[in-house]
């Protein structure tokens, strides 16, 4: 199970979005009837429950945004230090660090003003009191737009990020770009990551699960890494870095061997020298790919020796080839078995063995003296078993003459059967099949006749029938069946790529293949059939019109008056209408009348919407002396 699960944390809107939320809150959830005829120390109640909520509105929210985002100390390293290298480790702290301050700030904006207005005299100073307290409350947030911007843009990526356990057993697949890295981890898993015929298709991490022994194991898909300095590096390139660095993992170093990424073999062999320390303690696998294309003998003899030195330093080398699923599953095997054995090497070396074999005590029991103590048996069962055993001869079982004839022995349940014939015991029991006897179909001299054409097959392979004279195969015939064979295999190569071609897209349409006249004559005539004087045939036109296109008949004057009436029909929208002027006016009110629905089209569930802009129960009825302003 992952340990950090970034996908929930809270959203964290904008300063705009921030400030209207809890306002409106404010709004919402405190009272909102005050009059200058009340008491005082009421009217200051009402505004210090004001500033108070708004306070604690800004409080919690701005705890719950410092509580969700992870501390880079407090994370796993791996994770550390991949959020250094995707968001900036200082800009990350700085965003944060600024949250605080600004939640800080808010807490003693609302305990000065709540001091201040224990000591307001009037519901104007109140209310200005208030007034100030939430428009500072609200200006701090507003410096706080970048952060809070930044902030969310981080959540969102964090949230999209796949998620690696780093302490769980672990495939990690690395190497150049282009090499076959994507396309074995769609093999051995269920993740399906793009591949595509150019560097850098993977940008970032991807992880699948795939199940080994019982146990489920994730395998981890780095970007590709070119050979230059550290501090050269982008940001694509450390996300693998960081990854070889902290992971507890079998690496598995992809090579192409065929060279096809673009990168040669002493390129290849290079970036491993450089990259070989952050192999340290870990279980390693230099995977030759593309072995479809290029195999590790038909290399030259100096990239052979490159290989016999990997083997000689004690390096795995397998061939595999992703299109045909060569090596694939051996790779697979291997790495899962070493790093097993090497995590077992890693727990024993520890002290948690240590600790657990001190827990155990194996007790062993101690002769107290040298006297012997025999077992004890009552006397009631000593006479029970006495009682039982009778002078008649014991019956032998079945498994008694089993343990006697050894692996001679065949069950025979048969001869225990009570008949009033025992004779009858061996005979064939009738095998009945849709209410028939299969026996009264079966031919009683099928064995004879079965031997007359077996002396007759003899007969003719010793008179020579079957025999045929040995071919010689010389050179030039195994040549063929060679190339014979490498054409099969060619053809598979070719199917298997087409298999693998996205066939979803768009495809084009059959077009008609051109057959010239001349040849199609000649055909025909070959084939016994007369093609003179075939001017006005059906295929000389096609031919003709093959490529352009017919031309269009002169349309007939219409013979009927209702299809000539039909033809001068007016359009709907100006039918009805005496002229121009008439026409506007109607394409005016139709447009009036459609605004209303397009401006509720583009009404969306969360657009404030007030039903009624003057409720009758505040506005209606008799009214007191004073202002109407009531907050």
């Amino acid at each position: 199970m992952a340990l950090y699960n970034f996908k929930k944390i809270t959203v964290v809107p904008s300063a705009k979005d921030f400030i209207d939320l809890t306002l409106s809150k404010t709004q919402r959830k405190t009272p909102t009837v005050i009059h200058k005829h009340y008491q005082i120390h009421r009217i200051r109640h009402f505004y210090m429950r004001k500033v108070k909520y708004t306070q604690q509105n800004y409080h919690d929210r701005l705890t719950q945004i410092l509580t969700d985002f992870p501390k880079l100390d407090d994370i796993h390293p791996f994770y550390a230090d991949l959020m250094n290298v995707l968001y900036d480790k200082d800009h990350y702290k700085l965003a944060l660090g600024q949250i605080n301050i600004a939640k800080n700030l808010i807490d003693n904006v609302a305990k000065d003003y709540v001091r201040l207005m224990k000591y307001g005299d009037s519901l104007y100073r109140c209310k200005q009191l208030k007034r100030a307290a939430l428009g500072r409350m609200c200006t701090i947030i507003k410096r706080q737009k970048q952060s809070l911007e930044y902030l969310e843009q981080v959540r969102q990526h964090l949230s999209r990020l796949p998620t690696i356990d780093p302490n769980t057993r672990t495939l990690l697949l690395c190497g150049y770009p282009n090499v076959g890295k994507s396309s074995f981890i769609n093999k051995v898993t269920r993740a399906d990551v793009e591949v595509q015929p150019y560097a850098f298709t993977t940008k970032s991490l991807f992880v699948g699960h795939m199940d080994y022994k019982y146990l489920r194991w994730q395998v981890v898909d780095t970007p590709g890494i070119l050979d230059h300095p550290l501090e050269d590096r982008n940001t694509i390139e450390m996300q693998a870095i960081t990854a070889l660095a902290h992971l507890r993992a079998a690496v598995l170093y992809v090579m192409d061997v065929s060279e096809q990424c673009g990168h040669s073999l002493e390129e290849q062999v290079e970036l491993f020298r450089n990259i070989k320390p952050l192999f340290a303690n870990k279980p390693l696998i230099i995977v030759a790919n593309k072995c479809d294309v290029k195999r590790i003998a038909e290399l030259p003899e100096e990239s052979q020796k490159i290989f016999e030195t990997f083997e000689a330093e004690g390096f795995s080398v397998i061939e595999t080839s992703t299109l045909t699923e060569e090596g694939v599953i051996q790779v697979k095997t291997e790495a899962c078995d070493r790093l097993l054995a090497h995590r077992v090497d890693t727990k024993m070396k520890g002290n948690k063995v240590n600790e657990v074999l001190n827990r155990l005590h194996l007790a062993m029991p101690t002769k107290r003296d040298n006297k012997e103590r025999l077992p004890f048996i009552p006397e009631g069962a000593v006479a029970r078993k006495k009682r039982m055993e009778v002078d008649t001869p014991r019956r032998k079982l079945e498994r008694d003459i089993e343990l006697e004839m050894g692996d001679d022995y065949i069950l025979d349940l048969q001869k225990y059967w009570d008949l009033m014939n025992s004779s009858e015991k061996y005979d064939k029991i009738p095998e009945i099949w849709e209410g028939h006897n299969i026996l009264d179909y079966i031919d009683p001299d099928i064995m004879k006749k079965l031997e007359e054409l077996e002396r007759e097959e003899e007969l003719r392979e010793a008179a020579g029938e079957y025999d045929s004279e040995p071919e010689s195969e010389d050179e030039e015939m195994m040549e063929i069946r060679h190339l014979a064979q490498q054409i099969r295999e060619k053809k598979k190569l070719k199917i298997l790529q087409s298999k693998e071609k996205d066939t979803r897209g768009p495809r084009m349409p059959r077009t008609a293949k051109k057959v010239q006249r001349k040849v199609l004559e000649k055909e025909m005539t070959d084939l016994g059939l007369d093609m003179t004087n075939k001017d006005d045939a059906h295929y000389v036109r096609r031919s003709r019109s093959a490529t352009r296109k017919r031309k269009r008949d002169e349309s007939e004057t219409p013979k009927s008056v209702a299809r000539s009436r039909s033809s001068s029909r007016t359009p709907r929208d100006v039918s009805g209408l005496r002229d121009e002027k008439m026409v506007k006016k109607v394409k005016t009110m139709a447009k009036k009348a459609q605004k209303k629905m397009n401006r509720l089209g583009r009404k969306g569930e969360s657009d404030r919407h007030i039903f009624d802009l003057k409720p009758k129960h505040l506005l209606a009825g008799k009214r007191k002396s004073g202002k109407t302003q009531r907050r």
